[in-house]
C-alpha cells in the first residue's frame, strides 16, 4: 500500500489536506531517521567503503582543465551540479555526499560531481550578458558531448542519468534533462529558479530563450521529446523558508502539467530555508523513492 501511494505522488495533480498531513509525517520520520544516522559514529565510516576517484581533462568546448569526481562504484548515475560558482567537491565538502552514502555503498547510485563556470557566466558582472549566454551554451555541449560520454564509459555502458543539483544547479540540473530527455533519464531539482532571465538582467536572445525552462517549455512541439520527457523520474522540490522561491517551483510544475509531463512537485515547511540542512535532507529523501 505504501509503495501504491509514493509511485501515485508522481501522478497527482493537487495536493489535498489529506496527502499533505501524510508527507508532513513521512518527511519528519525520515527527517529524524536521517538526524540519527549522521550522529552515529559508523555512518562516518561509510567513505571508507566508498570508492572516490577524481579525474581530469582539457575540455576542447570550454578550452580549460575541468575535473569530476566519481562516488560509488555501480548503480544509476547521478550528475551533479554545483551550487552558485562553486566546484566539483561543493557536495562533498557540505556533507550532502555524506547524506547519500548508503545509497553509494550498497551500488544503488554512482555519483558524478562536476565543475560549474557559472563565474565565467551569468555571475560574472564584467562580461557582457551575450557571452555570458554563449558560454552557458558552451557549457551544455561539454555536459553532452564530454560528460555524458565519461559517465557511460565509466559505468561500463549506458546506465541511466539522473540530474540534480540545488540553487542555481537546480536550473542546470533541470535545464539539461528538459533539453535532453533521450540522454538524461530524469531530475531532481532543489530550491531553484526556472527563469533565466533573473539571472540575464534584461538580456534576451535566443541562447537566454533555449536555456530558460520556463519561457521553452510551454513552446515546446517536438512529440518525440515530449514523449521522452513524460517517461522520465522528474522531482521539483523546495522548501517555503528564507531565501526560497516555492512560487518557482510552483510555475514550472503547471507547464508541465499543461504539456502532460507527470512529476512530484514537493514543497516542504517553512523551516527549510535556502541552505545546505534543506538538501541534505531532500536528496536522500527522494533517492530512497527512486528504484
Amino acid at each position: 500500500m505504501f509503495r501504491n501511494l509514493i509511485i501515485h505522488s508522481f501522478e497527482v495533480t493537487q495536493c489535498n489536506e489529506i496527502w499533505s498531513f501524510i508527507r508532513f509525517v513521512m518527511s519528519s520520520i525520515f527527517k529524524f531517521s536521517l538526524n540519527s544516522l549522521l550522529s552515529h559514529s559508523a555512518f562516518h565510516s561509510i567513505r571508507s567503503f566508498m570508492s572516490r576517484e577524481i579525474h581530469r581533462w582539457y575540455s576542447p568546448n570550454l578550452n580549460k582543465e575541468m575535473e569530476i569526481v566519481v562516488y560509488g562504484h555501480y548503480g544509476f548515475a547521478l550528475l551533479m551540479f554545483p551550487t552558485a560558482a562553486a566546484d566539483f567537491l561543493e557536495y562533498e565538502r557540505f556533507k550532502l555526499i555524506d547524506t547519500i552514502g548508503w545509497f553509494l555503498g550498497e551500488g544503488k547510485v554512482k555519483a558524478f560531481s562536476i565543475n560549474s563556470i557559472n563565474n565565467e557566466s551569468w555571475l560574472n558582472n564584467s562580461m557582457h550578458p551575450a557571452h555570458k549566454a554563449l558560454r552557458h551554451q558552451q557549457y551544455n555541449r561539454y555536459i553532452v558531448e564530454e560528460v555524458v560520454p565519461f559517465i557511460h564509459n565509466h559505468s561500463k555502458g549506458l546506465v541511466p542519468i539522473i540530474t540534480t543539483g540545488a540553487s542555481l544547479g537546480a536550473l542546470h540540473a533541470a535545464n539539461n534533462f528538459f533539453r535532453r530527455p533521450d540522454i538524461f533519464s530524469g531530475t531532481i531539482a532543489m530550491s531553484g529558479s526556472y527563469d533565466l532571465k533573473s539571472y540575464s538582467k534584461g538580456f534576451y536572445d535566443d541562447n537566454v530563450y533555449y536555456n530558460s525552462p520556463v519561457d521553452y517549455l510551454p513552446h515546446w512541439g517536438d512529440n518525440f521529446m515530449l514523449e521522452k520527457m513524460r517517461k522520465g523520474k522528474i522531482v521539483i522540490a523546495s522548501g517555503q523558508g528564507d531565501y526560497e522561491d516555492p512560487n518557482a517551483s510552483r510555475k514550472l510544475s503547471d507547464i508541465l502539467h499543461s504539456k502532460g509531463v507527470n512529476h512530484w512537485l514537493d514543497l516542504w515547511g517553512h523551516d527549510m530555508k535556502h541552505d545546505w540542512p534543506t538538501w541534505r535532507q531532500m536528496l536522500p529523501y527522494f533517492l530512497s523513492k527512486f528504484n
